[in-house]
C-alpha cells in the first residue's frame, strides 16, 4: 500500500510534470492545487530535491522545478525514495533485501515465491511508467470524464 507521503510525492510531481519549462513552482501553489498539507510537501520537496529529482530557486519567481525531463523520472523511482521497497516482503526486495524472521527456507518459501512475481509484474509497470505518462493519462481520464459528464446533462 502507498503511504500518504508517496502519494503526496506522487502528486506533487505530475503538478511539476506539467509545469515543466515554465519556471519554478511556490511550495503553496501546489500544496493548494493537491491539497496537501504544506509544512508535509516541504519535508517531501526538500526530499525529492537531496535526491536529484528536483531543484530549487530562491526569491521572486522562486520555487521548485524538475530537475530531469518528466518522461525520465520513473515511479519505482519515486516510490522506492519516499516508501521504501516495492516488494511484499523483505526477502525478494531489490533494495532493502531482508530475510524474513519467521522463514525457515527462503528457496521452498511459497509465499515468497508468489512475492517474487508479485514484486516483478509491480516493477514491470512502475520502472517503465514515467511521471509524464502519469500525468498524460490523469489528463486524459480527466476529458473522457467532462466528456461523460457533459452528454449525460444534455439528454
Amino acid at each position: 500500500m502507498l503511504s500518504k507521503k508517496t502519494k503526496y510525492a506522487l502528486k506533487a510531481m505530475i503538478v511539476l510534470a506539467r509545469n515543466h519549462g515554465k519556471g519554478p513552482m511556490l511550495i503553496s501553489t501546489i500544496s493548494e492545487q493537491e491539497n496537501i498539507p504544506k509544512k508535509f510537501l516541504e519535508n517531501i520537496l526538500l526530499e525529492l530535491k537531496n535526491a536529484g529529482m528536483l531543484a530549487s530557486k530562491k526569491g521572486a519567481g522562486g520555487g521548485y522545478y524538475l530537475l530531469k525531463p518528466p518522461d525520465t523520472i520513473m515511479l519505482s523511482d519515486i516510490i522506492r525514495l519516499m516508501g521504501g521497497p516495492i516488494a511484499l516482503v523483505p526477502c525478494v526486495s531489490l533494495n532493502f533485501y531482508e530475510p524474513c524472521e519467521e522463514c525457515k527456507d527462503e528457496l521452498t518459501c511459497g509465499i515468497r515465491q508468489v512475492a517474487l512475481r508479485v514484486r516483478d509484474a509491480s516493477l514491470e509497470i512502475l520502472a517503465k511508467t514515467s511521471i509524464k505518462d502519469l500525468a498524460e493519462k490523469e489528463d486524459s481520464l480527466i476529458a473522457m470524464h467532462k466528456k461523460t459528464r457533459q452528454k449525460s446533462h444534455a439528454k
